[in-house]
């Protein structure tokens, strides 16, 4: 956790870091806890909630909320704030990276450069993003931030897919069109997974959706592992149904080794840390501001939840 957010719960209490992320780690460490802030990895369950008797907040440290049982703190009168502002920009700057680095054949260039190989310069032809169709599956605020710095950058048109259409204002943009799954995948030359993680999300993208895709299309995925499906990915790749893959995100984090998408040279990857940027890491532990308002008896700004009692 970033020190503005550490230091700003200091003020005002004791912050006790968990020696380890189990279940079992957690019950004992919350004993007394007043407030949690949990971050990516680790999970506040329903067990882990029952474990703490005076307990009044849990933050989330980000935006995803798979990893807190809301429904259980919700039933214990206990707020669930969040940081759904604070990583937009970063994880949208992301994306550009993976869509850049697949586009710009970099990961080949650098590493047959670093093998001696200067001609590649003639093999590895690369395509611009300009001028090319992104689909966004996901418009929420990652998403939106995601089409705006492709249009505005790039002179991207953008299709998104959302059960929820986007601002009236943001609707009306020339550049910008709802469309089903189904023709954003047929039609994107590059496309950008931003849902939550829900059982309805789950595998969204499988064999069946990334075969509908553009042989020269690439996709990447900055939402979560689960989203799409790794083996139709590597599949996908192996058969060349599409030009490239490019995650920040894996089914089983942290992914094994040997998982065999690190074999491609098609596929580019970092361990969910698209995030992971000074300014965003800042902004995701000010959620210190909203645990201290509960606690203080005030409302918090970014609540995920209405705890019973609480109006």
């Amino acid at each position: 956790m970033h020190e503005a957010g550490t230091s700003l719960l200091q003020q005002y209490g004791t912050v006790t870091v968990a020696p380890a992320l189990d279940e079992a780690t957690l019950v004992s460490a919350v004993r007394n806890a007043d407030a949690i802030v949990i971050r990516a990895n680790g999970k506040v369950s329903r067990a882990v909630i029952d474990a703490a008797p005076r307990l009044k907040a849990i933050g989330r440290h980000g935006v995803g909320l798979e990893n807190v049982d809301v429904a259980a703190a919700t039933e214990r009168g206990i707020w669930v704030v969040y940081t759904p502002e604070a990583n937009s920009e970063s994880v949208a700057e992301h994306f550009v990276l993976l869509a850049l680095t697949l586009s710009k054949r970099f990961l080949e260039s650098d590493q047959d450069l670093r093998a001696g190989k200067w001609n590649v310069r003639y093999e590895h032809i690369g395509r611009e993003l300009y001028g090319k169709t992104l689909g966004v599956v996901g418009f929420g605020r990652i998403g939106r931030t995601t089409a705006r710095i492709c249009h505005q950058g790039f002179g991207m048109p953008v299709l998104y897919y959302d059960v929820v259409a986007a601002p009236p204002e943001l609707e009306a943009e020339p550049w910008l069109r709802r469309v089903s799954l189904e023709e954003l995948l047929r039609t994107a030359d590059y496309v950008s997974l931003n849902l939550p993680l829900t059982p309805q999300t789950r595998h969204i993208i499988g064999r069946e959706q990334i075969r509908m895709m553009k042989p020269t299309a690439y996709l990447c995925n900055l939402g979560r592992g689960p989203l799409w499906d790794e083996g139709a990915v590597l599949q996908a790749l192996e058969q060349r149904w599409i030009a490239g893959a490019g995650t920040d995100v894996f089914e089983e984090e942290p992914t094994a080794a040997d998982n065999p998408l690190f074999r491609r040279r098609d596929f580019v990857c970092t361990p969910h840390m698209a995030a992971h940027t000074e300014e965003a890491m800042r902004r995701m532990s000010l959620v210190a501001e909203d645990i201290l308002a509960v606690l203080q008896g005030r409302e918090p700004r970014w609540p995920a939840n209405r705890p019973k009692g609480r109006g």
